[in-house]
Formats: C-alpha cells, sequence, structure tokens
C-alpha cells in the first residue's frame, strides 16, 4: 500500500464559475437570437406596467394631500397606496415578462423567487398601512384625540407591524419550500406565553380599540354606569377617565365600563319629566275632569312637549293625577329651569283655581263599649258656646 495521499479538491473552482457563466451567456444570446420579438414586446409591456404602477402610487400621495375632499376610507387606502414600493414594481413587471417571453430556466426560477418576496412583503405593507391608518383615522376624529390613547399608538403600531411581517415571513419561507412548522409552533407557544403574562393589558387594549370602533360614547360625553354619573375626559389605553358631577375624577378600566350598561346622555334627544299632583277628596268631579286640560295648557305655555296627563288613582290621602312632558335637546340646566317653571306654573293654577293640594291626614275615631262609634264633636262645640254654659 502506498501511505501516499490523494491531492485534495479545491472547494471553489474557478474554472467551474466560468463553465457556468459561458453556459448563462451562450444560452442568453440562444434565448434573445429565438425571440427577439417577444423580449421587445414583453419589455414594452412592462415599461407600461411600471409606468401604470407609478402613477397609481403618485395618485394616492395625491389624495393624502386633500384629506378634506375625502372621507376617512378614501385617505386610508390613499396613503396605503402611497406606500407601493419600486421592488414590487419592477419585479411584478418582470414576472409579466419573463412569462410572455419564454425566458430560460434560470431566470425564471430567479424571478419566481424575487417576485414571491417582493409579493408577499408589499401586501404585508399595505394591509399594515390600512389597519393602522383605519385606528389612527377613528383617534384623530370625533373628539379621540386625547393624549394618552395617542400615545398608545406607538404600541398598537408595533403589535400590527409585527403580526403582519411575522405572517408574511412565514408565508415566504412555506413558498420557498421551507419546513415552517418548527416556527409557526414557537411563534405560537411564544404568544400565547405573552397573552397569558399579560391579559389584563391586553384585555384592556382590545377594550380601547372597541371604544374607539364602536363608538359608545366619546370624549366629552356624558354618560351614566351603574349608579355613577360622569363627562368622559379622556379614553386611554388602560382606562377611562371620568369626571363626576360632584367633581371628583373616576378612573375605571376599559374592560369593565364596556361590560356595564352605559347610557349615553349626550346623544339624548329630549328628557322626560314627571309630576304627581294629589287634589283632596273634596275636589268637586267637575273640577277634577278639568285638570288634565288645565295641566296640558301650562305645559305648552311653558314651551314644552306635551305627552300625557290624567287620573291615575286614588291615593290614601288624595286624588292622584299625573303629567309628563318633554324637553327637547340633552341640555341638563336647561331641561331643570324647564321643569321647575312647570311645577311653579301647576302650583300658581291650582291656587287660582282654589283647587287644594292634598298632603297625608289622618282621622281617629273612637268607639263606645257596645262598639257604636263615639263622636266628640257636638260636646265639644256646645262648651266652647256660651249660651249653652249654665249660669
Amino acid at each position: 500500500m502506498s501511505n501516499a495521499t490523494a491531492p485534495k479538491q479545491p472547494i471553489f473552482d474557478a474554472s467551474d464559475v466560468g463553465d457556468h457563466a459561458q453556459g448563462f451567456v451562450t444560452a442568453s444570446i440562444a434565448w434573445v437570437q429565438a425571440y427577439w420579438l417577444q423580449i421587445l414586446i414583453a419589455f414594452g409591456i412592462g415599461a407600461v406596467i411600471v409606468l401604470v404602477l407609478h402613477t397609481a402610487r403618485r395618485f394616492g400621495s395625491k389624495l393624502c394631500e386633500r384629506p378634506r375632499a375625502l372621507n376617512g376610507w378614501g385617505l386610508v387606502v390613499g396613503k396605503a397606496i402611497a406606500r407601493t414600493g419600486n421592488f414590487f414594481i419592477v419585479m411584478l413587471a418582470a414576472k409579466l415578462v419573463s412569462g410572455y417571453s419564454a425566458a430560460p430556466g434560470e431566470v425564471s426560477k430567479t424571478i419566481d423567487f424575487l417576485f414571491t418576496v417582493a409579493a408577499v412583503m408589499q401586501a404585508a405593507v399595505w394591509i399594515r398601512e390600512i389597519i393602522l391608518g383605519a385606528i389612527e383615522h377613528r383617534t384623530q376624529s370625533e373628539h379621540y384625540s386625547g393624549e394618552a390613547l395617542l400615545s398608545a399608538m406607538g404600541l398598537i403600531r408595533l403589535l400590527v407591524t409585527f403580526v403582519v411581517f411575522a405572517v408574511a415571513l412565514v408565508v415566504v419561507l412555506d413558498n420557498l419550500g421551507v419546513n415552517v412548522t418548527g416556527l409557526v409552533a414557537g411563534l405560537g407557544v411564544g404568544g400565547i406565553a405573552i397573552g397569558l403574562a399579560a391579559q389584563g393589558i391586553f384585555a384592556d387594549l382590545f377594550a380601547a380599540l372597541a371604544i374607539i370602533f364602536d363608538r359608545p360614547f366619546r370624549r366629552g360625553d356624558s354618560i351614566s354606569y351603574d349608579t355613577a354619573s360622569g363627562s368622559v375626559e379622556a379614553i386611554g389605553l388602560k382606562s377611562t377617565r371620568i369626571r363626576g358631577i360632584d367633581g371628583e375624577e373616576r378612573v375605571i378600566s376599559n374592560k369593565n365600563l364596556l361590560n356595564k350598561e352605559i347610557l349615553n346622555n349626550t346623544q339624548r334627544n329630549h328628557r322626560r319629566a314627571k309630576f304627581v299632583i294629589g287634589v283632596t277628596y273634596s275636589t268637586p268631579p267637575e273640577v277634577c275632569s278639568r285638570i288634565p286640560a288645565m295641566l296640558k295648557e301650562i305645559v305648552e305655555a311653558n314651551d314644552k312637549i306635551f305627552t300625557r296627563a290624567g287620573f291615575t288613582g286614588f291615593g290614601a290621602s288624595s286624588l292622584d293625577f299625573e303629567v309628563q312632558f318633554d324637553s327637547k335637546g340633552p341640555d341638563y340646566a336647561s331641561f331643570y329651569d324647564g321643569r321647575t317653571a312647570v311645577g311653579i306654573a301647576i302650583l300658581k293654577r291650582l291656587n287660582d283655581e282654589k283647587i287644594e293640594i292634598a298632603f297625608p291626614t289622618q282621622v281617629n275615631m273612637m268607639a263606645a263599649p257596645d262598639g257604636s262609634m263615639v263622636m266628640p264633636y257636638p260636646e265639644i262645640e256646645a262648651s266652647r258656646d256660651p249660651a249653652a254654659t249654665p249660669a
């Protein structure tokens, strides 16, 4: 046996590279010679595609420059179109050109790879811009421009970017033939761990987004929930701050607030008032029959919307009547003053008509040993008469 060892083959052989390059050049020349007309037509089509896409991008930029002429979604779409990248435009044109002009296998594979990367990443950019644009539009309109909520946009932007581009990366790797099962499993486990660790924060964050999109109330609205009332001062990432009617600041988490029944007093189209008036049992029936018309006349004389008035029942000490009327708009101060004016007008009218307002009364009766009622009033009146007093 010979102790001589065979010489090692070099890892990089310049002659192989030269051979591949020579083969690529030869194939390219043959391709151009065989399909020169198709190549020229394809390049013309590619140039038109690039021109159209650049025009669309400029149109999107112009849409962003005149937001007053558009509604919110037009502006969001314009921003997304404006973010169309040159790499995607070129690769889209190249993809169409290679398919029409029957490019060699090496060129087609390269274009397919680059087009897949460009298309997926461009789609991720568009989706990200549409989501963030919609959220920003909601936060900047309808009084959702509190500093606390706008500062949360940084975290929202980070979360949206991470999720969108993570999905895009998985799609790209899968299209390239890479086994992404382990990567998807790792992302899923990591997402579950993060979600469990910060579930309270995420619950309030999504509740804040629900407030933005569903709009149960806005900053500056007067709301009532449970037994509390107040004016919304700020809608934050985790909590909403409400200024109570007594001047105190109430802080409640967004999740807990949305779990309650919320009355938005600012969105009222009217406020309703009701008075119950009890008159004495000695009031004649013909006078009682005129009371509903009196109440209606009083309400309309004070520029309120009359709803109904009538007899409601026989009370313990009174004949009860009820009047209901509305005050236009949500303003509580105007409603309060109007209710006071109507109440005083009712009192004045009843006094003018000599109609007595009842108050709680009680009559005590005495009985003799045999069960008959004893009425002491005649004896009392007789004792007060000087003529009945013996000399």
